[in-house]
């Protein structure tokens, strides 16, 4: 696929290469699964990638259903020792299923497939947290820790009502997986736009589980190549460049291919990347909903594209979570990701298959593609590509941005009064006092410059750039624990929440004050209020010297 997707990129007049790097990935095969006790049952199954081995002998235990998998699904159930049932769902994913799993210290992970109740298809997938290859500051705490392995929906629901009915029930698995580094393929392409330095990464994966993958994600590579094509013979009316990434170990080693990329580009990227725009898994059939995962500072220009191409098909928004191939969120640049999506009863009725009951599984043909549907895809995806890179000045505003700071920041403080956070709230209220002027600069400069000339534009530079450092201060506090130079574990359920480094505030309630683990809890959390607090001090400042500059 690499060397396929660099010749189309060729073919279409841009400049591409394959970059192979090391990467820790996984190749799963069949796995061997029975129920022991109360009776003996057969039961068909993939080992999950990453697993760990279970040698020749198996494991067996006492089997536990969790539901979903999350943390509050273990209250009440004391699972040592002991080998867990769960739904394979994204609430949470399945690298923080596992996490969690083995941290209540079970032995192993049984994970039903999603879809509709009677569904034989078993499911491919990683469990492994560790975005991208592992150092050794986290091999050890998140690289996986227990076996797992994958089942139908049919099966699993079963294996539930048995567990419902029974005192003990009984299993026995043993896995079979080749785990290792191995050379993998990125495949880079570039339209430049000088004397332009800044550029927007267009990115999507383009390894894949077996079986043809259309949805997941041939249609998303064949969408990047089909923007790079028709933007290269447009490229002298781009005022900014585009990036065109197809990564590998997204499937088989947890967002390898990004995260190198984003590792060994650092400067380049820190100083001159606009935007990534992710591209994975566009025109499910089936789904009629367009669904836009951004940064706030996004989303009223996407918004926008969308109402103008889809007419009348409903739009939502959720806010960016580090998933998917989300590797740019720490190096802090804004992204935005968006696709069909089902409706709320379509959901409900299929276990919340969210991309499709066929989902990594080797049902995953090209029948799952709605063609019309693709199009409309490529129709926003240009739409907003096309603003990104022609614009004079970026379509960002941070007033929707520092209101989300604002919102959550008031939402912690009656839990977080023993650090102090009330300033913290006070300090976003000043944020986005600062933000509401730039943006009314930025209007009345963008109305100015409506079809300027590139050489007269040295307030647009001066705005983009104060953009570019905003999004640097601020998406890293938005969207991730670790913040610049590291990256979460997968599926991290702190990442269900704005500010995702203060998750734990409510905690300092459940805890005695003055208890040891009362006082290590405020310790930590008072050092991440404040890199919030500094943040948003840092933001103010960089508007007004660009405001300061403007007059």
């Amino acid at each position: 696929m690499a060397e396929y997707s660099c010749e189309s990129l060729r073919s279409a007049g841009v400049d591409a290469s394959v970059v192979s790097l090391p990467g820790l990935v996984s190749f799963p095969h069949g796995a061997e699964c029975r129920v022991i006790e109360p009776a003996e049952i057969a039961i068909q199954a993939n080992t999950l990638g990453h697993s760990v081995d279970t040698l020749q002998e198996g494991i067996s235990g006492e089997l536990v259903y969790v539901g979903p998998g999350a943390l509050e699904h273990y209250e009440g159930k004391n699972v040592a020792g002991k080998v867990i049932l769960t739904e394979l769902s994204y609430s949470p994913a399945r690298q923080e299923k596992q996490r969690i799993a083995a941290l209540k210290g079970a032995t192993a992970a049984i994970m039903m497939n999603w879809g509709y109740p009677d569904s034989t298809v078993l499911p491919f997938g990683s469990i492994k947290p560790a975005w991208g290859n592992p150092t050794l500051d986290n091999y050890r705490a998140e690289m996986p820790a227990i076996p797992c392995i994958g089942i139908s929906r049919a099966t699993g629901l079963k294996l539930r009502e048995l567990c419902e009915n029974n005192s003990t029930v009984k299993v026995w698995l043993r896995v079979h997986v080749e785990n290792g580094w191995r050379q993998i393929q990125n495949t880079i392409g570039e339209i430049s736009a000088a004397p332009c330095k800044d550029f927007i990464v267009v990115g999507g994966h383009q390894d894949s589980w077996y079986g043809p993958q259309a949805t997941d994600n041939a249609a998303g590579s064949a969408c990047i190549i089909e923007l790079a094509r028709v933007f290269a013979q447009h490229r002298q009316e781009l005022r900014r460049g585009v990036i065109f990434g197809f990564w590998a170990g997204h499937e088989t080693g947890t967002m390898i291919g990004s995260s190198a990329f984003v590792d060994r580009n650092w400067e380049r990227l820190r100083r001159h990347q606009v935007a990534y725009m992710q591209i994975d898994q566009p025109g499910i059939i089936g789904t009629s909903i367009w669904d836009t995962h951004s940064n706030a500072e996004l989303k009223r220009f996407h918004q926008a594209v969308e109402k103008r191409v889809l007419g009348d098909i409903p739009i939502e928004w959720h806010r960016a979570v580090k998933s998917g191939d989300a590797s740019f969120l720490g190096l802090g640049v804004p992204m935005l990701y968006g696709a069909g999506r089902f409706t709320s009863e379509e959901l409900k009725a299929s276990a919340h298959a969210s991309l499709g009951w066929w989902h990594h599984s080797i049902e995953n043909t090209i029948d799952k593609l709605d063609w019309p549907w693709v199009n409309q895809h490529l129709r926003v995806y240009a739409a907003w590509l096309w603003e990104l890179c022609t614009a004079p000045i970026l379509p960002f505003e941070f007033v929707s941005a520092a209101d989300q700071f604002e919102r959550r920041l008031e939402e912690l403080a009656p839990a977080g009064a023993a650090i102090e956070l009330t300033r913290v709230v006070e300090q976003a209220t000043d944020f986005k006092e600062c933000a509401s002027r730039l943006e009314q600069v930025a209007n009345s400069w963008r109305e100015q410059l409506a079809g300027s000339n590139i050489a007269h534009e040295g307030p647009a530079q001066l705005l983009n750039e104060c953009f570019k450092r905003l999004s640097r201060i601020l998406v890293p506090l938005q969207s991730t624990v670790r913040g610049v130079y590291g990256h979460d574990p997968y599926g991290l359920t702190a990442q269900t929440s704005m500010i995702p480094a203060l998750f734990d505030v409510p905690k300092l309630r459940q805890f005695p004050e003055g208890s040891e683990v009362w006082w290590m809890l405020q310790t930590g959390l008072i050092r991440e209020r404040n890199r919030v607090s500094d943040g948003l001090r840092d933001a103010c400042v960089a508007i007004e010297e660009t405001l300061r500059q403007l007059h």
